[in-house]
């Protein structure tokens, strides 16, 4: 095994080993807590916050989501999520209509003012996406993407 990996392994790793550095949770949270403060700028001129943002980029790529499931893969809670759609329906970034099937759903939909205020952010958040991978080849992103989703299938909790 790689020395550098040996004390992740253990079961009580000592502060002063370094462990944190190569602790995959502690890293992917401060790429995503750098991702996020990339974009507080952009995202404060549109009066969005992160999970607004989220919120917007989820149903730019699918719309009609229950809310529970926009949760899922926005990565708020639902308590969380709640508050920043009734701002963004408030706003007219969103509408929300009572599930056909199951009426004690609601599923929510980007209206063409959220869309133009994703599209807005859009740019931003390719910028500081492509900055991540710098200095990274393509099939070193690939292979990162791929080890992602299989980290994701392992640790998925929904069906979706």
């Amino acid at each position: 095994m790689n020395k550098r990996f040996q004390n992740i392994k253990k079961k009580n790793p000592l502060l002063d080993d370094n462990w944190i550095d190569d602790f995959a949770p502690y890293l992917m949270n401060r790429i995503m807590g750098r991702y996020n403060e990339s974009l507080r700028l952009k995202m404060t001129s549109l009066d969005l916050t992160t999970p607004k943002m989220r919120a917007l980029a989820v149903l730019s790529a699918t719309q009609g989501m229950l809310i529970n499931e926009l949760a899922v893969y926005a990565v708020v809670e639902q308590s969380t999520l709640s508050r920043a759609l009734e701002q963004l329906d408030t706003d007219g970034l969103i509408k929300r209509e009572i599930d056909s099937i199951d009426t004690r759903a609601t599923r929510v939909y980007l209206t063409p003012l959220g869309l133009e205020a994703f599209k807005s952010l859009w740019p931003d958040m390719l910028t500081s996406y492509n900055e991540m991978f710098n200095d990274i080849n393509d099939d070193e992103k690939s292979q990162f993407i791929v080890t992602l989703q299989k980290i994701l299938k392992n640790i998925r909790k929904h069906e979706f």
